[in-house]
């Protein structure tokens, strides 16, 4: 019976590995950070934090930790570092109030977050901000490289770090992910993980 339960336990693993493996989202964009297909259409976005300043990318698009199905990126960061947009828009959410942090997923309700919405309609969200650190209000039209909150380590979190994401909407109103290019001072590319960034002037 054990064997079979093991087994089965296996089986499911592998399954989601698999499934997660396969995503064709994740092989393009590992393709793009690469190089191996060349992006020259896509709309490059501001690292989100002051120039002159580098954070390193602890986690990436798709990476294994817990990024395994998220086109999203973790910038390691101080308590109270600045964040800033990476893009012009107008925010339509955020949550300020937060004051838990940790890493049990009952967590994720306590995250401080700021959403700004792009003139194209996709959305990006900075996430795990610091308690009352957040520096604009919803309506606020904000432009890239403007200050919008200081980080921390709210939410569902292993330690202090901003979560940025960016997304739309399909036609039917469906959640999608969006990997995005930014400005590096090697030119505009796809970040990868483990790599220090620093935003050019």
């Amino acid at each position: 019976m054990r064997l079979i339960v093991l087994i089965s336990l296996a089986t499911a693993v592998l399954s989601g590995s698999c499934a997660y493996m396969n995503n064709p989202l994740r092989r393009e964009t590992h393709r793009l950070q690469r190089g191996s297909i060349i992006d020259t259409s896509s709309f490059i976005y501001d690292l989100p934090y002051p120039k002159g300043v580098s954070h390193t990318l602890v986690q990436g698009y798709f990476t294994q930790f817990t990024h395994k199905r998220r086109a999203a990126l973790d910038f390691k960061m101080p308590a109270g570092s600045v964040v800033c947009a990476a893009r012009d828009g107008i925010v339509v959410r955020l949550k300020k109030d937060g004051s838990q942090g940790g890493i049990k997923k009952s967590n994720r309700v306590h995250a401080n977050y700021v959403v700004i919405q792009h003139a194209d309609s996709s959305r990006a969200g900075y996430w795990h901000l610091q308690k009352d650190g957040v520096l604009v209000q919803v309506g606020d039209a904000v432009k890239k490289g403007q200050p919008i909150a200081r980080s921390g380590n709210t939410g569902y979190t292993y330690f202090p770090h901003l979560h940025f994401i960016v997304w739309t909407f399909d036609r039917n109103s469906r959640f999608k992910q969006m990997p995005t290019r930014f400005r590096t001072k090697k030119g505009a590319r796809y970040l990868r993980a483990i790599r220090n960034y620093r935003n050019p002037p």
